[in-house]
């Protein structure tokens, strides 16, 4: 084999390339005549060989060192400078925008005339790589355009359209980590003959659920000699909230959430019991939305009421309340405007279509304080409902959940607006203030009282969420 030496380069210039042709025998192998590549050590004054084409590995695929296959191929980096050529075609932007622009020489900001001599030029080799390559891209792309623009099946547009989904994950809550490899294991359950697949893709589940609960308690004691007076009293509050939300990132959305609070205080002034229930709730709810535009959905919401145990009057055996006494279900359709951020989550329901159905099942509880006629056990409304539910982590130890809800039947209006201040103290303790305002003239008025109703409580206990 014989080597001539074309071009030649001195040992300290290190900006000039050096090119060397090749002369091979016949005995070598008809590859590594075909690929052989001759590289000049600058260091060196003798060339060196390189038994693999260079541009080949770079640019084409793997050799096999020598045909050798106990040699492992080569690492080939990838090179995504020809991501246009891939199938399926496209119709890009780029080609046809370059018939119509002027060849303009790049202008280079960094070049100045004062500036030191001894500062080496900016390297733009890589840039000036990319652009070549675009060029003999755009080039490729707009000869196939002319001759048969069927082949593309698609457009730049279109791809640069697609949405992107992502999903926020609080900074403070602990993910489990998990390994990805279940995710590429066979499933064993599948009946198929899988034994030729080594592995199988899953789908992924939409599916999201979760829950969190608390129990709050007061205590107050006064001994009987206190030199005040007064009475020693005791509360609790549990309350329970389970959701399961199935959301596409496409289209679809369905919430169901189910919400249980009972609580109770010692009662002393209340000579026939000793503990008088101060909250009692059980709510379901359900909302079905289809995405109308980026943050708007059609709804369809459904939510049922009652309470757990039955209510009485202080001193008296007159039940106030019960289990089904009164139910509310409620089915409303009208649109959701959503708005998740970080530390804000809200949801504002408009509700134009809205029926009510209340039900009070007990003869013993007097029907007419829930705006049921006298002697009947229904009542029937259809009006309009607007609907504020909203979660704002205002500092990282301080949330707020406030939910907002205002009825009407264009005769009776029904409003209640929850507020619950969490200030966490750690993971497990917290204390909560709870305050519910509540106006309804569909009821009894109380000779001297307003439709206006409050409620306050101020708590200390546990909570957990998962």
């Amino acid at each position: 084999m014989g080597i001539t030496n074309v071009y030649g380069a001195s040992n300290n210039d290190n900006y000039e390339a050096a090119f060397t042709s090749i002369h091979a025998s016949d005995t070598l192998p008809s590859n590594l005549n075909k690929y052989l590549f001759v590289r000049l050590n600058m260091q060196l004054d003798t060339p060196r060989i390189d038994t693999i084409s260079y541009l080949y590995n770079q640019y084409i695929g793997e050799l096999e060192y020598l045909n050798d296959e106990s040699v492992p191929p080569r690492y080939i980096a990838p090179n995504p400078f020809y991501y246009k050529l891939q199938l399926p075609l496209a119709y890009y932007n780029s080609p046809i925008k370059q018939l119509g622009l002027p060849e303009l020489k790049p202008y280079n900001p960094f070049v100045s005339s004062d500036q030191p001599k001894n500062i080496p030029p900016l390297n733009l080799s890589k840039w000036e790589v990319l652009n070549r390559a675009n060029k003999l891209v755009d080039k490729a792309l707009l000869s196939m355009y002319l001759n048969d623009i069927s082949l593309a099946v698609t457009t730049e547009d279109r791809i640069m359209g697609q949405k992107i989904y992502f999903s926020e994950v609080e900074k403070d809550k602990d993910i489990p980590k998990k390994s990805v490899t279940p995710f590429f294991r066979a499933d064993e359950d599948l009946k198929e003959d899988l034994s030729m697949v080594k592995s199988l893709i899953k789908k992924p589940n939409w599916w999201l659920t979760g829950g969190d609960g608390s129990l709050q308690i007061t205590q107050n004691y006064i001994s009987e000699n206190w030199y005040k007076g007064g009475e020693s009293t005791n509360s609790m509050l549990a309350s329970l909230r389970l959701f399961a939300n199935y959301n596409d990132r496409e289209k679809i959305q369905f919430e169901n959430l189910a919400e249980a609070k009972f609580g109770f205080n010692t009662a002393s002034s209340d000579t026939i019991r000793k503990y008088r229930i101060n909250t009692d709730l059980i709510r379901l709810t359900s909302k079905l939305g289809l995405q109308a535009a980026k943050k708007w959905y059609y709804t369809l919401a459904a939510e049922i009421n009652t309470q757990f145990s039955p209510s009485y009057k202080k001193n008296s055996t007159d039940m106030v309340s019960a289990f089904l006494s009164p139910m509310n279900f409620i089915v409303s359709l009208g649109m959701d405007y959503k708005l998740e951020k970080p530390k804000v989550k809200l949801s504002l329901m408009l509700l134009p279509a809205d029926y009510n159905l209340r039900y009070v099942r007990r003869k013993d509880v007097d029907e007419t304080q829930f705006g049921v006629d006298e002697g009947k056990s229904v009542r029937h409304e259809v009006g309009s409902r607007f609907k504020y539910i909203m979660e704002w982590k205002i500092i990282n130890t301080v949330t707020w959940a406030t939910r907002l809800e205002y009825f009407t039947s264009y005769d009776k209006v029904e409003a209640e607006w929850e507020n619950t201040f969490n200030f966490i103290l750690n993971r497990y303790l917290s204390t909560k203030i709870f305050v519910h305002a509540r106006f309804d003239d569909n009821v009894k008025k109380i000779p001297g009282r307003s439709y206006f109703q409050l409620k306050e409580l101020l708590s200390f206990g546990i909570n957990y969420k998962w």
